[in-house]
């Protein structure tokens, strides 16, 4: 699954009823925070895998290290882009 894929299934669920009247912004942090959990529970999911059960292949972690960087790029990418949107949406209120 990509990463639009994820953000994109994240946006398209409403866990609780209370976010059905947030911001469009809001529903984008919710999607961001989402894909991060999916990544960090399947971090550890593989984590587990090679401490308790003795999986301590190279492969296997030569994969969590990928899954990790990839943990590293969605931080670093919902960081900049909920950043940047409140930034224009500041931006946006100061000028009206």
């Amino acid at each position: 699954m990509t990463i639009n894929n994820n953000l994109y299934s994240a946006m398209a669920s409403t866990p609780n009823s209370d976010s059905s009247d947030g911001s469009w912004f809001e529903a984008m942090a919710e999607a961001w925070g989402e894909a991060l959990d999916r990544q960090a529970s399947r971090i550890e999911t593989m984590s587990t895998e090679i401490g308790d059960q003795g999986n301590e292949t190279p492969s296997a972690i030569t994969q969590l290290t990928a899954e990790s960087l990839k943990m590293t790029f969605l931080s670093n990418s919902s960081h900049t882009a909920l950043s940047s949107l409140g930034s224009s949406l500041e931006t946006m209120a100061r000028k009206q």
